[in-house]
């Protein structure tokens, strides 16, 4: 008869040694240090440099052959934001055994070149002697960048919002206090006022959130068919209806365009956008061509492509470049600069493209194109 091990006295404590974990190092992959992203500086248990990669050479702008062999305090001289010296600080040979890392963090390079290290320190046993010190260096020119860009992003919605928030505040407050004082249209006036006011706070918060769902990657479509011709004409009509002359405007729809499936909502912010810079900024004409195009997106032959264009000034050609960068006004001053940023990050999710260039007319002239991404079950 058997008997089930877990009958069995103490069978319950007796455990299986754990399956070491596999691990691969850069050697063990066949990947040369050199090819790394980052800065790799290694360091063996006497602390000289054994290992110090082209990326490193690039960051510190000292040779490999100048700083292998070399102690790591003289080969990779790093200072704090204080000024003190950081391996004299840390003490990674002579300092408590039970660390094994040292957090990411910026520290200073001869010259007061700003740098993101972090460090690693190898030991065969838990509170051994470090075996090695392997230290990975980033340069910080990508991070500031970004930076900058949000504190720009931060100090332009600051102003855009001020201006509107003090006009509402102020006619609000006024009407509080004195509203026996107005006239019927003297009230209009000041409401139709803190109503436009209200309109241009929530564009800019929709702006936001838009270029927040465009940097992370999170800008959700909903796909439907789209006419795409239909829907640059309801534009046309709302302008016309406006007040801008029907003549201004000339629509060229080429046929037979292909199905297309896009989300209405999102093309309308792009068509919208493009149409309102070529009435504002452009002169003339404002001619909108749309036509069947090769598809931009692998795998499918054909898509839409939209050209908006005017008869005006143009853009420079050294500003070209900057059309679709964050902030970029043109000539003339207005709006908060985000427009074009938002409609490239709303035509690329889409999987298509977009450019800008010289009209036929002389003025500027978009083009963005889509794919159809048609549903699989229509393939």
């Amino acid at each position: 008869m058997s008997v089930a091990a877990s009958s069995v006295p103490g069978a319950s404590q007796v455990r299986r040694p754990a399956a070491p974990r596999p691990s691969a190092r850069p050697a063990d992959l066949g990947i040369d240090p050199d090819e790394l992203p980052d800065g790799l500086v290694v360091a063996d248990e006497h602390g000289r440099v054994v290992c110090f990669n082209r990326a490193a050479e690039r960051i510190t702008a000292v040779p490999a052959g100048a700083a292998l062999g070399q102690p790591l305090e003289k080969a990779l001289p790093l200072e704090d934001l204080e000024g003190r010296r950081w391996w004299q600080l840390t003490d990674p040979y002579g300092g408590l055994a039970i660390r094994n890392r040292q957090p990411e963090r910026n520290l200073l390079l001869p010259g007061g070149r700003e740098v993101l290290v972090s460090a690693r320190y190898v030991r065969d046993e838990p509170t051994g002697p470090v075996r090695r010190l392997v230290v990975s260096l980033r340069d910080t020119e990508a991070r500031r960048r970004t930076e900058r860009s949000h504190a720009e992003l931060i100090a332009t919605v600051a102003h855009e919002l001020r201006s509107p928030l003090t006009s509402v505040k102020g006619f609000t407050a006024t009407l509080l206090a004195k509203w026996e004082r107005f006239t019927d249209d003297q009230k209009r006036l000041m409401l139709e006022t803190v109503d436009a006011d209200a309109d241009r706070v929530t564009r800019l918060i929709a702006e936001l959130l838009d270029i927040s769902r465009i940097d992370s990657g999170r800008l959700e479509l909903r796909r439907q068919p789209v006419d795409m011709g239909a829907a640059v004409s309801r534009h046309i009509q709302a302008y016309v209806a406006a007040g801008q002359s029907a003549e201004r405007f000339l629509l060229r729809v080429g046929q037979p365009l292909p199905s297309l499936w896009a989300d209405p909502d999102k093309v309308d912010q792009v068509l919208s956008n493009l149409i309102e810079n070529a009435v504002r900024h452009g002169e003339g004409t404002v001619t909108i061509d749309v036509t069947p195009a090769a598809s931009p997106r692998e795998g499918e032959d054909t898509g839409t492509s939209v050209t908006v264009s005017d008869e005006g000034t143009g853009i420079p050609e050294e500003s070209m470049n900057r059309v679709f960068t964050r902030f970029w006004r043109g000539s003339k001053r207005g709006g908060t600069g985000l427009g074009l940023y938002i409609v490239k990050g709303i035509v690329e999710a889409h999987g298509g493209t977009i450019t800008v260039g010289r009209a036929p007319g002389g003025g500027a002239e978009f083009r963005f194109t889509l794919p159809v991404a048609a549903p699989a079950y229509l393939a």
